[in-house]
């Protein structure tokens, strides 16, 4: 019986912080040797990191990732651990998973198979490693191997899957369980979206299971560069049974998830399979030996159970809540702001922010405790007056403001009071009536024309958003804070936000998820929340709330879908148009089928009113601050939903749908 303990190290990781990234590297390591770890998996590109964009074309950084390699490789006493960067190699760069035995470089595998769709561009800096290739790469005058190649490891076999190596049809680990491989090790930078964990889970357990070996997966975690969150998923499974599953959004720089794994039950499984071909014609040109003594370890323990939030029916619910929360968390952490400030105007969206920010804390502070928690932001430091609980941390880094002209209501006014009292947060209230009438008196001189509101409609609700935008951002100026933009993605798709107004912000946390769900998810937690964080209650005063601007008098009785249409109409539109390119009369055909409650003429307006906002709008999304991605349903021009800022507005297709209306088609 040969036992081994495995580990999947998850880093948070930040492109080009070498130093930052090296120690947490050598923690993992550290632990990993002090847990007797024979084979340390971590994650993709984890030296430079995975978001550094087009600096991956610098020779500078393959220089310096090659340079943090080598300090790297004396760290590894006693154990085999992955570590991943770019390297040049006959004139192109690949992204590699360097293999570190007993304080040597055995040798460089390449990714075969490159992400390149969504908000993956993989092949504008790398190219692929074609299967079956091996060769030899230079460093400091030492030869290595690189390529397709297999490692022998004190007489076990690991092999290597790179992140989307294992998400394709042809995966390289057929070929690698034909040569006998015990462990493939899948060192992964793979994007946080909903649902993603039981899709990364299969291919997990399926790999382990068909090609008869132990799988080790490792991602990142946290917001490593600005947009993508990663949710720091750790797998092990061997044989088809899962041995470990990690711990997910965590904030700690580095977690290690373990697993001792029986190399002899594996291999005589495989021995044992009718379907496994072994490759006996002698040529191991590709195995490249590596000796070392692997830690003595004793029996397997017994599994831990995965968190207790991840079954059930609010999923998606505890995966928003605490992806963004992540997000938000390291936002802060790398941007150096202290603390955010938010334009709180009593309704969902600017409420959802506050709620998300406020648990944010209370997350971090009930995985590492008050003081690590301090440790962790890095805001305190040298401040003799440090707060000394979470309620006092978020008064000292929340800071909230209702703005009121004279077409607020009271109801919103309470509804801010109320959700910024709930959190502790520092809350204020500005009267910026005056400054509007300013702005209309000195326009009408200036045309010699009074603005009304049944001829300047538009022009009149604008101005009251942005005369919002100086007075917080000198909040956020005071505060060295970041401030959230609060729009959301419903709006996003159709304009239904004031440039310069209500997109102020450096960051626009949950303009990546559409309406109908923040509107479920906030009385969601009004009412339950989190596991182990619990409600917030008195979200109860915005759940009761129609969804409205405020911008017109009083006595027009706006709401957001009057001016716009009902929400779950306008998601399902935006899926179906952009998430599935169908034309207009495509989009009318499926709605119509989905909402018989309305008049087909109705719905026939509503498809043309998107298509037409949705074109005049692209320059809004384009100018919009950095959004999270959350699913595969983004709008986010910059990293998943490309589409022309000038373009021919769907004219012709839209007279077609006016045309088939008619008509009568269905």
């Amino acid at each position: 019986m040969r036992l081994l303990k495995i580990a999947a190290g998850v880093l948070n990781q930040t492109p080009l912080d070498w130093l930052g990234n090296r120690e947490n590297i050598l923690a993992a390591i550290a632990s990993a040797q002090s847990e007797q770890v024979g084979v340390l998996c971590l994650p993709e590109l984890c030296i430079t990191g995975y978001g550094c964009e087009d600096a991956f074309h610098s020779s500078g950084v393959h220089a310096t990732a090659l340079e943090m390699l080598q300090s790297i490789v004396p760290e590894t006493k006693g154990i085999a651990v992955s570590v991943g960067l770019p390297v040049t190699y006959a004139g192109g760069v690949f992204n590699v998973a360097a293999l570190l035995v007993d304080g040597r470089i055995a040798g460089f595998v390449g990714k075969q198979h490159l992400a390149g769709d969504g908000i993956h561009y993989e092949p504008r800096w790398f190219k692929a490693w074609p299967a079956g290739v091996q060769g030899e790469i230079e460093i400091n005058g030492f030869q290595y191997p690189i390529g397709d190649v297999l490692f022998d490891v004190g007489g076990i076999r690991i092999g290597f899957e790179i992140c989307e190596d294992a998400w394709v049809g042809n995966r390289p680990g057929g070929n690698l369980a034909s040569k006998g491989t015990d462990i493939i090790l899948n060192p992964s930078a793979s994007h946080f979206a909903f649902g993603k964990h039981a899709v990364r889970q299969r291919f997990v357990l399926e790999g382990s299971r068909a090609f008869n070996v132990t799988y080790v997966y490792a991602n990142l975690v946290g917001n490593e560069s600005g947009r993508a969150i990663f949710d720091g998923d750790a797998m092990i499974a061997s044989g088809g049974q899962m041995q470990a599953v990690g711990k997910r959004f965590s904030y700690r720089s580095t977690v290690l998830t373990t697993a001792i794994v029986n190399i002899d039950v594996t291999r005589m499984a495989r021995a044992r399979s009718g379907s496994f071909e072994p490759e006996i014609d002698g040529d191991e040109s590709d195995v490249i030996q590596m000796p070392i003594d692997f830690p003595t370890v004793g029996p397997a323990v017994e599994k831990p159970e995965r968190e207790s939030w991840m079954a059930g029916a609010t999923v998606k619910e505890e995966e928003f809540t605490r992806a963004v929360c992540l997000g938000l968390f390291d936002y802060m952490r790398k941007s150096h702001s202290r603390g955010f400030v938010v334009s709180l105007s009593g309704g969902c969206d600017s409420a959802s922010v506050v709620a998300l920010i406020a648990t944010m804390f209370k997350l971090a502070n009930t995985e590492l405790g008050f003081e690590d928690l301090l440790d962790r932001i890095g805001l305190f430091a040298s401040d003799v007056t440090k707060p000394s609980e979470v309620r006092e941390l978020v008064q000292r880094l929340l800071t909230t403001v209702y703005q009121s002209t004279k077409n607020s209501g009271s109801v919103t006014r309470s509804a801010a009071m109320e959700v910024a009292t709930a959190v502790n947060a520092t809350h204020y209230e500005f009267d910026v009536d005056g400054i509007v009438d300013a702005y209309r008196k000195i326009v009408s001189s200036a045309i010699g024309e009074k603005l009304t509101w049944e001829k300047h409609d538009i022009t009149l609700q604008n101005i009251q958003a942005r005369v919002r935008s100086p007075g917080v951002w000198m909040l956020a100026n005071l505060n060295n804070a970041l401030l959230i933009s609060t729009s959301n993605r419903s709006e996003a798709a159709v304009g239904y936000a004031t440039m310069d107004g209500d997109t102020s912000g450096g960051l626009s946390p949950i303009a990546g998820i559409d309406k109908a769900f923040l509107r479920k998810w906030l009385i969601w937690m009004e009412q339950q929340g989190p596991n182990e964080i619990g409600a917030i209650p008195a979200l109860n005063s915005v759940n009761q709330q129609q969804p409205t601007a405020e911008l017109r008098p009083l006595e027009d009785n706006q709401t957001d879908e009057d001016d716009l249409m009902p929400y779950d109409v306008l998601d399902l539109i935006e899926r179906l148009a952009i998430r599935d390119k169908m034309m207009p009369i495509e989009v009318f055909d499926q709605i119509v089928t989905e909402f018989p409650n309305y008049e087909r003429g109705q719905l026939g307006k509503w498809v043309i009113r998107f298509f037409r906002l949705w074109c005049r709008n692209q320059w809004k999304r384009e100018r919009y601050a950095p959004s999270f991605h959350l699913d595969d349903e983004n709008l986010d021009p910059k990293t998943w939903c490309r589409f022309p800022i000038l373009s021919g507005g769907y004219d012709f297709e839209i007279e077609q749908l006016k045309t088939y209306l008619q008509e009568g088609g269905f």
